[in-house]
């Protein structure tokens, strides 16, 4: 659902619109670092917000939400107050080489939100259906300086905002959130990982069959397909090439 039906049901005069979620027990690709051809069974497919929607998938819009991408440092200085420091330099989530979101203030929250919300509206211009606002958990990488609450109440700026343009929106990692998730406002949920961790059932208590999981390693790929039921798995490729293994339940 686009930003063209939304703006045909407020001239209808109505106010809310249901965003459409994805299809239960669908397999799924994970395509961040680059897009390429999927098989005939894969119907949803996770992409950058630069890049176009898969035709004829229900398409999902990848947004850096509370980290910045290693590309776009340049941006982020022009908008340098909004980027977590200690001692004047960038806390860093060293595993991607991202820096941090400032979202300790109203203000900030406000500013950010502001910006990423840009996004999020070409996302739905694009056509995508649903939009996935990464790195959820950064606060647990901000050396104490992000608390959980400033996350749960940036998120639903943020999911208003998705909401907004018609966008149902994921809730990415953080299993802790449960029930929190849907009140902030998401609608379903992407869990990376959880497999390897042994938390998948809690997405499925909060969601339902409405969670995409992805894991790294093939063990833990059969490990997820085998105990949590009727849902979504792909393994993925921890670089995200466009040649790296995918593999389904």
């Amino acid at each position: 659902m686009g930003l063209a039906t939304v703006l045909t049901a407020l001239l209808l005069g109505t106010t809310a619109v249901t965003p459409a979620l994805p299809p239960v027990d669908a397999d799924w690709d994970y395509q961040l670092g680059g897009n390429r051809a999927v098989p005939d069974h894969v119907t949803v497919v996770d992409r950058d917000r630069k890049a176009e929607p898969l035709e004829g998938a229900y398409s999902i819009c990848y947004v850096n939400g509370f980290q910045t991408q290693p590309d776009e440092k340049r941006f982020w200085r022009d908008h340098w107050s909004l980027v977590l420091k200690r001692d004047g330099k960038p806390v860093v989530d060293s595993a991607w080489g991202e820096w941090l979101l400032d979202i300790r203030s109203p203000a900030k929250r406000d500013r950010l939100a502001a910006i990423v919300g840009r996004w999020t509206d070409r996302c739905s211009s694009d056509g995508y259906q649903a939009v996935e606002y990464d790195n959820l958990d950064s606060f647990s990488r901000s050396r104490g300086l992000v608390s959980r609450a400033d996350a749960k109440a940036y998120a639903a700026l943020l999911t208003a905002r998705a909401h907004d343009a018609g966008l149902a929106a994921a809730q990415k990692n953080w299993v802790e959130l449960a029930d929190a998730g849907p009140d902030l406002g998401f609608d379903f949920a992407i869990a990376e990982e959880c497999g390897r961790w042994r938390e998948c059932q809690g997405y499925v208590d909060t969601y339902g069959d409405h969670v995409l999981f992805g894991e790294y390693r093939a063990r833990d790929v059969r490990w997820t397909c085998a105990h949590v039921g009727q849902v979504s798995v792909v393994r993925l490729a921890v670089d995200m090439s466009t040649t790296g293994v995918r593999r389904w339940c």
